[in-house]
């Protein structure tokens, strides 16, 4: 039963669908499954294996929904001597514990622009585990010899290419586009779209800008607080390889949940204000 559960979770992540894995670590006494027994529960309520049935194994698997979104691995332990295991006529006088694990795949990263931060940023990101993808419509600059092999590279017009394309909701999309006016055409495509993280290179300044001229087409200040802009951890980079880092890096906390929405929302909170004055 678990080869199909590895199976099954193999050809989820190939997919790039997040799911959650369901394991017994341990058990006392009578209990329907043994340690190592497995199940896995998709986002949308399929399943490929068994912890042994019955509400316990309902319990799991409205639990294995919630780490998903939660990106938070959880330890139940469960009495088959309880209510629970009573409404499921499973009173074997045992203990079992579970260990929830949400499973993501490598996360795709859309580089929007293929100058020298977004070549930086493109080779780092690829070295830690994301799937780069770079999209830039000037052939000197996205190429497949200049990125390397494992890095999809894409000439095509970035605002026609968001057109004709939809992110998935746990994508990461960076614009370091040549100008203003390429950053506005692909963000304005970008923020309305539910995406995992959206990051602006540039000031303040220009920030609050690009903000303006959105605002006045009318996007929503609402809209534009998920935006990470200025991008990047302030690590006080200069060069191109230093600001790849610092955006390699908020890339990083984002996936690992370390980075709070306040923190996400401060500069366009600041935004809003200057609106109001």
């Amino acid at each position: 039963m678990n080869q199909d559960v590895f199976a099954a979770l193999a050809a989820a992540l190939e997919r790039g669908e997040e799911v959650a894995l369901v394991t017994i670590v341990s058990s006392t006494g009578s209990t329907p499954q043994r340690v190592g027994a497995k199940m896995l529960v998709y986002a949308d309520g399929r399943t490929v294996g068994t912890i042994g049935g019955g509400c316990y194994e309902n319990d799991a698997f409205w639990k294995a929904r919630e780490t998903i979104k939660a990106r938070k691995p959880l330890n139940v332990r469960y009495e088959l001597t309880d209510d629970i295991a009573e409404e499921s006529g499973l009173i074997c006088g045992g203990q079992m514990e579970v260990f929830i694990e949400p499973v993501e795949p490598s996360p795709d990263l859309y580089i929007f622009g293929a100058g020298h931060v977004g070549y930086f940023l493109g080779r780092m990101a690829f070295d830690t585990g994301f799937r780069v993808h770079v999209i830039d419509d000037r052939e000197k600059f996205a190429s497949s010899e200049r990125f390397g092999d494992g890095i999809e590279v894409i000439v095509e017009d970035i605002p026609a290419w968001l057109e004709a394309h939809s992110l998935p909701s746990t994508a990461y999309a960076v614009v370091v586009t040549r100008g203003h006016k390429h950053d506005i055409d692909a963000l304005r495509a970008l923020v309305h779209g539910p995406l995992r993280y959206v990051g602006l290179i540039g000031s303040r300044a220009k920030v609050k800008r690009i903000f303006d001229v959105l605002h006045a087409e009318g996007t929503a200040p609402e809209t534009l607080k998920s935006v990470h802009a200025p991008i990047g951890l302030d690590i006080g980079a200069i060069t191109p390889q230093e600001i790849a880092v610092s955006i390699l890096a908020e890339l990083i906390a984002v996936k690992h949940g370390k980075i709070a929405e306040s923190s996400v929302a401060a500069v366009s909170m600041r935004w809003e204000g200057a609106l109001k004055r």
